[in-house]
């Protein structure tokens, strides 16, 4: 009998054979053709769940096989022929175990897709196949049919899911291949996944092991003429070949050494061997890539003959001989030439390249430039040997010496595609400094330093397990963390994403790249790591950032970012935490923004709840005090002195806290400055608090203590408070001044130009101080304190002159004119003339009191007229006597304020209708009209034009400024001619102010009235008439 020799013979030689052998003895070859199957599914390595399913299935199978063979299956067609199809599709099983049982593990995960639909669709088979034969076989099978009926389901509809790791690499890598991803970083992870998921050591052997199974794969594609296969395998050698792990590096060593033997025979100029003419496809009459062999032996390219007998032509082209035989095969020995050959040419380039480079000419160097990157283009091999040649290092060394900055620029790209995915090139420009001279190209031209960022980010962002070395060697080399923050303000957003990301790179390795960056206004990274990072980072990077200087736009950008909430936190640990936090924050709140920020955050009740828990360390004490300094600074007050809802605090409650702290006298200047400056801007806020510091925790007496204090600040944040209470409670300030040594030292805080604020408060508190103090008022003239208040009119800021006019009328007491004397001697007039013309409206009215409290004591102090006659009888011509005062009369001698300019502008006053300045003004001039010899003073009123605008008081001014105008008034119209003059105009305001008669009760109209009484009297003698008119 002949022995079958092909699958089909042998199919149906077993088909026919069942037609004569018993029933049993199928049984038992399809249960052990089950049993066989079953174990090899255990085997296979790839998708193990979806065979370890089909082998679940089989053994169940077997059960039921089994059950059929105790029962003594009946002979039957149906019976028969079901069973028959069952053994059939479990050896589709069978094979399709065999198939992949020896396959590459590699090329079976590539296939996972495919052989997890295979398993599934040869279940589903089995399952129908066993359905029917239970059907033919119903009775014999009653006992188990309902685990029967359930095997038979489960298989037929078996749904079998391809591994998810394995879904996951097979993404991964057709990205890779869609997105031709080339680099040597993509295909060393791509393998490390496969190898890793297929269960092979990643060792250059096993892994070369696995590439010569997919080219076996490739070429029996090849065979089978699977076009898509074929290039689909191709691709994925090509990208695995890539791998370190693929590739023997001391193997590709030997292989370029040994080509570079064989050239040394050729001339160093030339840059090529010309091709054989083997070599040379008869139809594209180029260089073969993939040469094939015909029938008849000649060999054309692959691509092209396939087109040439797809158009087709049954011919040899280049012969003309008519081919029986269209097929063709690989020639793989003259593909190993022709490779061969181009590897001879790689390294007759490589060495003239080294030639170009070292020549010194840019156009050579630029000409080897070309040459290398196309190389490296050409075959991926070249990457290995251009590094081998030493051609990377002397691309790093040339960096530096070349002037050019396009050669220079060429020089960076080159270097990039050397590096792009290729770890050994990536090692060497790292050993060999290279960092050094690709950072020194960041700051030049725009070009220049895009390339050196882009290689920079190549080495260190580019997927590769060595990029946080290499980022630790770039921080330690040479630190480009100022240029590259540089580039981040850039506008090409291309390189801004660029240089963030190796910033990024850069403080991951190091956190004292945090810092650099931070210094350079770079804060999202440093604030992050505040926000997540572990304890030490945190209190590493505070210390490092605490002493940087830091503008208002850094503050804000901070806080912006989000430092504010993890600042908080800090502070309710421990104490370094606390500390750290605290000093952050005390930067931090210079401005409305930031401090808008952290009462929204309700940090301000924690930092009063944290002042008043004890034990508090005096650090943490004087930091708590000095941030709410900083929240009341700046004009803020009690602003941000609210909780997180915006609530005010109780402000009483905290100045009484803040004023205990007073007492302690144990506390530092640390504590007790930022304690009265805060208590100062709370009750300039709000006066009713100045009440509850005063009355309530004797805050008067509090403060004074404090002017003795050791420190010069604290001293002046203590007068200025002290200034503050005063305007309430001035008492016990005087009997404190005149200790021994207390009003020296105040004397010097009046002294004191350089602190406008500290002035202003001190010469504000003497102010306040009453009048009646004689004793200090003596002593302050008897240690220049007046000299000092007198200083400050001529140098001090406008409230400080302010607070000086009203500290001198304790000097210019009309009683005491001594102290009047030596406030005139020492050049106080022509400071109160000076104010009368440019001052503030404060300023005017008090510098007109003043001057009217001097010139109340004129007419005493004149030299009498006779001293003048007597001048004149002796030939020598004597002082003008004065209009006012009928005498002599001088600034000094008699304080006269006419001598001293004073009295245009007083007048001035009077018609700038401003209530306060009209007020003293008139006072003032008042005191030039004596009520018992009113002509002088009149007439020197009516020449400088004064009685007009004192009658237009009547028309606008208040009550009071009304009835010192009526003063005025009384005495000038004792005399007759004003009467004469300005009777009539007064006429009128005078009967509006009376009500139209001279007898309304009020103060104000009994003086207008009196007036009025003046003038008509003058009048009966003209008009008797009058009176009686005005009676009504």
């Amino acid at each position: 009998m002949r022995i079958p020799t092909t699958p089909i013979d042998l199919e149906k030689t077993f088909s026919g054979m069942t037609e004569i052998l018993p029933i049993g003895t199928i049984l038992a070859v399809a249960m052990n053709q089950v049993i066989k199957t079953a174990h090899a599914a255990n085997d296979i390595v790839i998708e193990k769940e979806s065979f370890k399913i089909l082998s679940s299935h089989l053994f169940d199978i077997l059960r039921v096989l089994k059950e059929l063979e105790l029962q003594k299956l009946n002979e039957s067609p149906i019976a028969r022929k079901a069973l028959e199809n069952l053994e059939i599709d479990v050896k589709k099983a069978n094979n399709l175990v065999e198939k992949y049982k020896n396959r590459g593990r590699f090329y079976l995960l590539i296939k996972c897709r495919h052989i997890v639909k295979e398993v599934q669709d040869v279940t589903r088979e089995i399952g129908k196949s066993l359905n029917t034969l239970c059907l033919a076989n119903t009775e014999v099978l009653s006992g188990i049919s309902d685990q029967v009926i359930r095997l038979q389901n489960d298989m037929q509809r078996a749904e079998f899911v391809t591994c998810q790791s394995h879904l996951q690499i097979l993404d991964k890598l057709n990205e890779g291949l869609m997105n031709q991803k080339h680099d040597q970083a993509f295909a060393n992870g791509i393998i490390e996944d496969i190898a890793m998921a297929v269960g092979v050591n990643i060792e250059p052997s096993e892994i070369r092991k696995e590439l010569d199974s997919f080219k076996r794969e490739k070429e029996e594609a090849e065979n089978r003429k699977e076009r898509a296969e074929v290039y689909f395998l191709e691709q994925i050698i090509e990208l695995l070949s890539r791998a370190d792990a693929a590739r023997n590096y001391e193997h590709v060593k030997d292989q370029y050494m040994q080509r570079l033997r064989v050239i040394e025979c050729h001339d160093s100029k030339s840059e090529s061997i010309p091709p054989f003419k083997a070599f040379i496809c008869g139809i594209t009459k180029k260089v073969m890539a993939d040469p094939v062999s015909l029938s008849n032996g000649t060999a054309y390219s692959r691509v092209a003959i396939e087109e040439w007998f797809g158009s087709g032509e049954k011919t040899d082209p280049v012969t003309g001989e008519d081919l029986e035989d269209l097929c063709f095969r690989s020639n793989i020995q003259l593909r190993q030439s022709i490779e061969e050959w181009k590897e001879l040419n790689y390294c007759m380039k490589i060495r003239s390249c080294k030639l170009k480079l070292v020549s010194g000419n840019d156009e050579s160097v630029k000409d080897a430039l070309f040459q290398i990157r196309d190389l490296m283009t050409e075959n991926v091999i070249n990457k290995d040997w251009i590094s081998i040649g030493g051609v990377t290092e002397l691309l790093i060394s040339i960096v530096s010496k070349l002037h050019n900055s396009q050669v220079k620029t060429d020089v960076l790209v080159t270097l990039k595609d050397a590096v792009e995915g290729h770890t050994r090139n990536k090692d060497l420009l790292v050993t060999n400094k290279g960092f050094c001279q690709i950072v020194a190209c960041l700051g030049c031209e725009s070009s220049l330093s895009k390339a050196a960022l882009e290689l920079i980010h190549e080495l260190l962002v580019e997927e590769s397990s060595q990029n946080m070395d290499y980022a630790r060697e770039l921080s330690q080399q040479c630190n480009p963390v100022s240029i590259l923050v540089t580039v981040l303000k850039g506008s090409e957003v291309t390189l801004v994403e660029k240089a963030q990301e190796v910033l990024q790179k850069l403080v991951d390795v190091d956190d004292k790249n945090l810092i650099l960056a931070a210094k350079e206004e770079w804060y999202g990274p440093l604030v992050g790591q505040i926000v997540q990072g572990p304890k030490p980072t945190k209190i590493a990077l505070l210390r490092g950032i605490v002493d940087l200087e830091l503008q208002e736009h850094n503050t804000k950008l901070l806080c912006s970012l989000g430092l504010i909430p993890p600042l908080l936190e800090m502070a309710s640990a421990d104490l370094e935490s606390k500390e750290l936090s605290l000093s952050m924050l005390l930067k931090l709140l210079t401005n409305s923004q930031n401090k808008t920020l952290f009462a929204a955050s309700g940090a301000v009740p924690l930092f009063v709840n944290l002042m008043r828990s004890s034990p508090l360390p005096v650090l943490i004490l004087a930091k708590c005090t000095q941030i709410l300094e900083k929240l009341t600074s700046n004009g803020d007050g009690i602003k941000f002195l609210v909780d997180n809802n915006g609530v005010q605090l109780n402000l009483e409650s905290l100045v009484e806290n803040l004023l205990a702290f007073l007492q302690n006298s144990g506390l530092p200047y640390s504590v007790l400055r930022p304690v009265l400056r805060v208590l100062f801007k709370i009750c300039e806020s709000d006066a009713g608090l100045v009440k509850t510091a005063v009355v309530t925790a004797s805050g008067v007496s509090l403060v004074l203590t404090l002017l003795d204090h050791s420190d010069s600040e604290t001293r002046e944040a203590a007068i200025n408070l002290l200034f503050l209470f005063s305007n309430h409670e001035p008492q016990g300030v005087a009997e404190f001044l005149l200790k021994p040594r207390r009003l020296e030292a105040f004397i010097g805080l009046l002294e004191n130009s350089g602190k406008s604020d500290v002035q202003k408060a001190a010469v504000g508190l003497l102010a306040n101080v009453p009048k009646s103090e004689v004793v200090l008022t003596k002593k302050l003239i008897e240690l220049e304190g007046l000299k000092a208040i007198i200083d400050i009119l001529e140098s001090g800021n406008t409230e400080a002159k302010e607070n000086a006019l009203s500290a001198l009328f304790r000097f210019t007491d009309p009683t005491n004119i001594e102290a009047q004397k030596i406030v005139v001697q020492l050049g106080t007039y022509a400071f109160l003339v000076e104010f009368l013309k440019n001052g503030s409206v404060t300023a005017k009215a008090r510098a007109a009191a003043l001057i009217g409290d001097l010139s109340m004591q004129t007419s005493e102090l004149t030299v009498a007229s006779k001293s003048n006659w007597w001048c004149s009888c002796f030939g020598r011509p004597g002082a003008a006597m004065c209009a006012a005062h009928g005498g002599i009369c001088s600034v000094k001698g008699t304080f006269c304020l006419l001598e001293a300019k004073a009295l245009p502008e007083l007048v001035k006053l009077l018609q700038s209708e401003v209530h306060a300045t009209t007020y003293e003004a008139i006072q003032t001039l008042s005191t030039l009209v004596q009520k018992e010899s009113p002509r002088r003073g009149a007439h020197v009123l009516h020449d400088c034009g004064a009685v007009v605008p004192i009658l237009e008081v009547l028309n606008w001014g208040s009550e009071s400024l009304k009835v010192e105008a009526l003063e005025v008034l009384e005495k000038v119209f004792m005399v007759t001619e004003m009467v004469d003059w300005y009777g009539s105009a007064a006429r009128i305001p005078l009967v509006r102010l009376t009500g139209g008669s001279i007898h309304e009760d009020g103060h104000l109209h009994r003086k207008a009235a009196k007036v009025l009484l003046l003038i008509e009297r003058h009048s009966r003698r003209s008009n008797p008439s009058l009176v009686s008119g005005f009676n009504g």
